[in-house]
């Protein structure tokens, strides 16, 4: 006797269940909401009468996309409220090849940083556009807007975005080496080394969320922020010594990180953007135990937009 075959529905949604996570965590800057989402998206499409379903795959998009958008609208308070400065949850992601740079650029903690500025609606419009190439028409079906508003929001979040985005590019394999290069030095504490890999303005932020100590206005200069990694392997950090501290060089959000962690948990992400020269303009570093559950957990997310 054979097998029963699996639930359509269901394997239509697994399906596309990579991209869906691809968008609602876009839109939410954080892995656990982006699932939540994706889980809540499963038990509309469970529900729904899928026979009235001409195309799934935008079907699934408009729903998640709306359940984010809720989201987002609920959690704005939270972040205006948060202690220090509030930076998206790390993710760890694959190096696959045929992911596009833009797909890896779209990721990054500089981008996401850069779309917590945007209205939730701008947000959306910017993802579902820019991102992942929806038409206009597609968007205002999938937000509930007019077409016309969707432009407008399209061509504000557009504006926005370009005038805060980093402006400079570096090949990945640059951006390999520069990371590795500061892997080394910081976990060697040779602040010479480290303040030749910095840009003399170099921003560190830091969120620590009021969970852990950590700094809660940016950190700027080449020489301070130098100090302050080089210090790494000298002090205790989050009750753990310098020898029960582990580094490994990983990819998180599409692109080069460092991951630091202890015995039996994750101590911090550190995430880098790039001057043309190779060196590091600004460092993202995430230590508020709530966002690295997703780093801990050790699952890799795909990154494409198709």
């Amino acid at each position: 006797m054979s097998a029963p075959s699996a639930d359509p529905g269901q394997q239509v949604f697994q399906e596309h269940r990579r991209l869906l996570f691809s968008v609602a965590y876009r839109l939410l800057g954080s892995a656990a909401d982006a699932e939540d989402a994706v889980q809540d998206a499963w038990l509309k499409w469970s529900a729904s009468d899928r026979s009235q379903v001409a195309d799934p795959k935008a079907y699934l998009t408009r729903i998640v996309s709306n359940l984010a958008l809720e989201r987002l609208r609920s959690t704005r308070h939270k972040r205006e409220t948060y202690v220090g400065p509030w930076l998206p949850e790390p993710i760890l992601t694959g190096g696959d090849a045929s992911e596009a740079v833009t797909d890896a650029e779209s990721v990054s903690m500089a981008m996401l940083v850069v779309l917590e500025t945007l209205s939730p609606l701008e947000r959306a419009v910017f993802v579902l556009r820019e991102v992942f190439d929806f038409s206009h028409a597609e968007i205002a079906e999938a937000v509930e807007r007019s077409e016309a508003a969707v432009r407008q929001a399209a061509h504000r979040a557009r504006e926005h975005v370009q005038s805060r985005r980093p402006r400079f590019t570096v090949d990945r394999s640059r951006q390999r080496q520069a990371t590795e290069r500061f892997f080394t030095a910081a976990t060697g504490g040779d602040v010479n080394a480290l303040m030749e890999l910095l840009s003399p303005d170099v921003t560190l932020w830091t969120d620590g969320g009021g969970k852990v100590r950590q700094a809660l206005r940016p950190v700027v200069g080449a020489a301070t922020v130098a100090q302050w990694f080089a210090a790494i392997g000298t002090v205790t950090y989050q009750g753990v010594e310098p020898t029960d501290m582990k580094a490994e060089l990983t990819e998180i959000n599409g692109g080069p990180g460092i991951v630091f962690s202890a015995p039996g948990r994750v101590i911090a992400t550190l995430t880098f953007d790039f001057a043309t020269d190779g060196r590091i303009t600004t460092i993202h570093n995430v230590a508020n135990p709530n966002k690295l559950r997703a780093v801990a957990e050790g699952n890799t997310h795909g990154i494409a937009t198709r």
